[in-house]
């Protein structure tokens, strides 16, 4: 009787470890990221308001394996700061963005391809010159793409941007016009 018990506890476990085995996530890359860069932009929101954008930009990545088929799913946390000066005045306003993107569903469709659904959520608040926030985007907004997997579902290191499929969920939360308030602050 002991050997049976034995036995059944032995292949009910190896099919758990089985199981817990091709639903669990595995780190593919992970990592970190920092970049800086300037730009002019003539007709910055509205025509002969020429703009100089400091930007920084800070944030990590992780891309890990999940579910039955293992495919992969990104996610990133990214914090956005830019200065936006009026070059003709040198009057400015500070855009501060955190966000967070990630693949809310991967689906294989067996063709080639892959429809991601992204989750996008986070904040965006735009400061005056004094510091004081004059306008604010929190909220969250889900999309779809289409992407060729090159013949690796499992792989994303080549995949294919297709097309943009749409809007599943428009912005939730407050959605001030940053450039109306811009335009007003430094225009």
């Amino acid at each position: 009787m002991r050997r049976i018990g034995l036995i059944v506890t032995g292949v009910v476990g190896a099919i758990a470890l089985t199981l817990a085995g091709s639903a669990s996530a595995t780190i593919l890359e992970k990592g970190t990221f920092h970049d800086e860069f300037s730009e002019r932009v003539r007709d910055f929101c509205v025509d002969d308001l020429t703009a100089r954008l400091d930007t920084t930009v800070d944030g990590r990545f992780l891309v890990r394996s999940k579910g039955a088929d293992q495919l992969a799913y990104y996610q990133e946390h990214v914090k956005v700061r830019q200065v936006i000066t009026n070059v003709a005045t040198g009057e400015f306003v500070t855009e501060v963005d955190t966000v967070l993107d990630k693949d809310h569903r991967v689906t294989n469709n067996g063709d080639g391809t892959l429809t991601i659904t992204v989750l996008a959520t986070g904040n965006g608040t735009l400061y005056g010159s004094n510091g004081k926030a004059i306008a604010r985007n929190p909220g969250q907004v889900r999309f779809m793409f289409l992407v060729d997997h090159g013949g690796t579902p499992r792989n994303p290191s080549d995949d294919e941007f297709l097309e943009f499929l749409g809007t599943v969920k428009e912005s939730t939360g407050r959605t001030d016009d940053f450039c109306e308030a811009i335009v007003a602050a430094i225009g």
